[in-house]
């Protein structure tokens, strides 16, 4: 396997709760309250409606605000990666990835380990250049079982609703999140700081109609049956996390920052501790210049 690029379940598309506009010229990411379903291919209007954006409407009129999903993966962890990332928002390259406790930080000696204190404290995360940044991966159609969406998101809210959901789930279903029928839902909250309109975030629940104990009951039946037919969950699960950790940045070209899909990709504006968290605006070059400079003059200050 090639060193250094990172092996992600397979994307066939995109789900967002944003859409673009166009403003003095320039493309910019607005807040929408449904879903969106893209293919991953664009033409100059934007990302091309995928045939099931269409299909899981009632109507044509209705909203999207459910989405019947599968994890791929019994881990959470697995179906949900998130991390602080500081991006380059001229290349869409990450800079620094790190958990808030150590960091991988690209310098002019290469990629080195440092300690991460978290955006708050970090020099190079002044202004709201570092923000959490996640990717939920999801099944929608049987037609490719180990085909996934992703919903890409800088959301506190959406992030740390749908690490609960997903820790939740597979704990009460005894380690069976995959065989769960679950779906993802659009739920919208005001808050002070919001000045009491409404702001949207990402999350999960079971399908309509199903109930805690039929979905728990279901599921073990349903694992039974895919072991009895030759299907190894546990090997599925051990190749993700290696392609996972095959690269020391987990995102790769097609993870890279886009504006389209990072920043629109979640209305949330609030971070954990209720303080306003703006959806991040392309930065003029001497910013990125800064912060570039500042790689290197921050690394003995952080360590």
């Amino acid at each position: 396997m090639i060193k250094g690029l990172t092996i992600t379940p397979p994307v066939l598309g995109r789900i967002s709760i944003g859409k673009v506009i166009l403003k003095d010229g320039k493309r910019l990411p607005a807040k929408d309250d449904q879903f969106t379903i893209t293919s991953q291919v664009q033409n100059k209007d934007g990302w091309i409606n995928h045939p099931l954006n269409e299909v899981l409407r009632k109507s044509k009129t209705d909203k999207l605000r459910q989405i019947p999903v599968r994890m791929l993966f019994n881990d959470p962890e697995l179906n949900l990666r998130a991390e602080y990332t500081l991006f380059d928002r001229q290349t869409g390259r990450p800079l620094c990835v790190g958990d808030g406790e150590h960091c991988q930080r690209r310098t002019n000696n290469g990629v080195e380990q440092l300690p991460c204190p978290s955006p708050d404290r970090c020099p190079l995360a002044q202004g709201g250049a570092c923000k959490p940044y996640g990717r939920l991966y999801v099944n929608l159609s049987e037609d490719d079982e180990l085909g996934t969406f992703v919903f890409r998101t800088t959301g506190f809210n959406s992030i740390r609703t749908l690490a609960a959901r997903l820790r939740y789930f597979a704990a009460v279903s005894g380690n069976k999140l995959s065989c769960l029928p679950l779906q993802l839902t659009l739920r919208g909250k005001s808050t002070t700081q919001s000045y009491r309109t409404p702001i949207y975030f990402v999350d999960l629940t079971l399908r309509e109609g199903v109930t805690l104990k039929e979905a728990v009951s279901n599921a073990q039946t349903i694992d039974n049956e895919l072991i009895e037919h030759g299907f190894d969950q546990a090997a599925l699960e051990a190749i993700a996390k290696q392609g996972y950790v095959n690269s020391c940045f987990e995102i790769d070209s097609e993870m890279a920052y886009e504006v389209d899909a990072f920043d629109s990709s979640d209305g949330d504006d609030q971070n954990a501790e209720g303080q306003q968290d703006n959806s991040p605006k392309p930065l003029p070059m001497h910013d990125v210049t800064s912060i570039k400079q500042g790689l290197q003059q921050s690394v003995t200050a952080v360590s």
